[in-house]
């Protein structure tokens, strides 16, 4: 490895370690939106905010311990024992798409439903960010079969 890819290395570790201070700070900032509100909508939206940012986290600190610690590795054998499931699940998450925009169409525009279509939306984008997600892992999938 030369030296200015480990550089490289380090200044995106330090740069995610320092994402997770910030990461951390939502947090305990959600938790305090939590704390001071009894609305529903309101503390729904703070769960959601808190749950995604301790799953930042989480992906934060897997960045960071494969660049200073382990590199990932994920093997031909690997992806074809579970692509099956994920194949599977990508249907899965097409037909969560395909109610969410049902619902979108439904809700949209109407009065005494704005709530429900600002929660309907914000599953739609969940739901669209699991399938990117299983999307390029298939890209991941086909870069380490060209490799071999």
């Amino acid at each position: 490895m030369t030296t200015e890819t480990k550089h490289l290395q380090q200044d995106v570790v330090a740069n995610v370690r320092h994402w997770q201070r910030v990461e951390n700070a939502a947090i305990a900032s959600t938790g305090q939106i939590i704390e001071k509100t009894e609305n529903p909508l309101i503390r729904l939206v703070a769960e959601i905010i808190q749950r995604d940012s301790l799953m930042h986290h989480r992906v934060q600190e897997f960045i960071a311990d494969s660049l200073d610690q382990k590199a990932v590795s994920l093997s031909p054998d690997e992806l074809v024992e579970v692509w099956s499931l994920i194949e599977h699940h990508i249907k899965i998450e097409q037909q969560t798409i395909e109610l969410a925009q049902q619902a979108l169409n439904s809700t949209k525009g109407q009065q005494g439903m704005i709530v429900q279509n600002y929660l309907i939306n914000y599953l739609m984008q969940d739901e669209q960010k699991h399938n990117d997600l299983l999307s390029r892992l298939d890209d991941i999938k086909k870069g380490i079969y060209r490799s071999v």
